[in-house]
């Protein structure tokens, strides 16, 4: 048993010197950043200046950081309608017997494994130019242009989510094929169509996987940060249509812009702090709102 105990310790302290390293320590170190007034996020620990709460105050107080958190909203609450509603769709779809399952599959999961800022550049430079871009079009019929300032941040939102559907899609997939034939023939013996079989079975049975696909989007959604720098465009200033919460960070923390003109890590660790805050909160939601599944499969 001592043998054991031993050989068990040994297997598993590098993975708990690691563990300490790359997360519990900087969770801590940001933890206590936010405490105080810091110029420079390598300055030495006595060159820290206490102020309390007065980081977390100040980021209240602050309209671009308010811009911020709205976007956050927009991006969790309009995106996420749009990405659950066409994963589940794409979902259930590909659940159905349809020919090609494995190329659908294949192609709708494609863009994750590409670069974002591929992805950017290709959604900016294509399929939003003005000259001879894919939605090109749709802007002429309205009469507006994709970039331009009134409707950049529904471009990005929309370039967001065509990169996120495939991943949520394979999520939901997996639940639907967990489900058991016999549910579904049983409902067919008792003359449900499909639309009934989907609307008293696939949805109430796919409860943990809408708790899964929400925490995933969740988690995604507050560590927004690249599509916002990238659709800002190359300027040291990102416009504050297109900020997040992890963009006000980054330049809080790193470098003085139009929307951030003082510099101090405490600030930025508060940002960090809250957006970890948000997610505990996101998760206790749905963990006590959205119940697992009951049924064994």
């Amino acid at each position: 048993m001592k043998q054991n105990k031993k050989t068990l310790i040994a297997f598993l302290l590098p993975a708990m010197i690691f563990f300490t390293t790359v997360f519990v320590y900087p969770v801590i170190r940001t933890a206590l950043m936010s405490l105080y007034e810091i110029d420079n996020v390598t300055a030495k620990v006595s060159q820290w200046r206490f102020s309390g709460t007065e980081n977390y105050i100040k980021l209240m107080n602050t309209p671009v950081f308010h811009s911020a958190l709205w976007n956050l909203l927009k991006i969790w609450l309009i995106g996420g309608v749009a990405v659950m509603g066409l994963s589940l769709f794409f979902a259930v779809v590909l659940s159905s017997g349809v020919k090609g399952k494995k190329v659908f599959r294949a192609i709708l999961y494609f863009p994750n494994i590409v670069s974002a800022v591929a992805l950017a550049v290709m959604w900016q430079q294509y399929v939003y130019s003005s000259k001879f871009g894919l939605l090109k079009p749709l802007a002429e019929f309205f009469g507006w242009q994709w970039l331009d300032p009134d409707h950049k941040f529904a471009a990005m939102l929309i370039a967001y989510c065509f990169g996120m559907v495939g991943y949520h899609t394979l999520i939901f997939l997996s639940g639907i094929e967990r489900i058991g034939q016999q549910y579904f023939e049983a409902a067919t013996i008792d003359g449900a169509n499909r639309f009934k079989q989907f609307l008293f079975i696939t949805l109430p049975l796919l409860r943990g996987v809408f708790k899964t696909n929400i925490t995933m989007w969740s988690v995604s959604s507050i560590g927004f940060f690249v599509w916002s720098q990238l659709f800002a465009g190359t300027g040291v200033a990102i416009e504050a249509s297109l900020i997040t919460p992890l963009a006000y960070l980054y330049n809080q923390t790193f470098s003085n812009t139009d929307v951030v003109v003082e510099r101090n890590a405490g600030v930025g660790a508060a940002v960090g702090v809250v957006m970890a805050v948000l997610v505990v909160i996101v998760f206790w939601i749905t963990s006590k709102f959205i119940p697992d599944d009951d049924i064994e499969f």
